[in-house]
């Protein structure tokens, strides 16, 4: 399973049970990302991925415990420790910038393998960095 998530520069990812922030050119990067394949996340997180009409948006609050080993993941504000052993490649989104948040990206992905970093310009960011680590 892939997990895609937006984290700011310590790592934050929600800030007082919400997303620290979103923007509509990386959610279109992420649309690209999955083509043919599953979407999985919260009902919380299809709110904006709503009006894409591209894809179909599985919703579900067990999204990482239903999804399998070839669907995506987008999570926002999820425990993925739990999931670890299923996660075999986790796309970050970095901010590039410092959010206030309560609620943090932890899992230790030091002895993974980072595949590919790209930035790109946002829609309300300047730069956004793509990492893909691989177990």
């Amino acid at each position: 399973m892939t997990v895609m998530l937006c984290v700011d520069d310590k790592n934050g990812t929600f800030f007082n049970h919400r997303r620290q922030s979103k923007d509509r050119i990386l959610q279109e990067h992420i649309l690209k990302l999955v083509g043919p394949k599953r979407l999985w996340m919260s009902p919380y997180s299809k709110k904006q991925f709503a009006d894409t009409g591209q894809i179909d948006v599985m919703a579900d609050e067990e999204y990482l415990e239903k999804a399998g080993d070839e669907d995506l993941c987008f999570a926002e504000g999820d425990d993925l420790s739990p999931y670890v052993e299923k996660i075999d490649r986790i796309i970050l989104f970095k901010w590039n910038r410092v959010y206030p948040a309560d609620t943090y990206f932890t899992l230790d992905i030091s002895g993974w393998t980072k595949e590919e970093t790209e930035d790109f310009a946002g829609n309300s960011h300047e730069k956004i960095t793509k990492e893909i680590y691989r177990r």
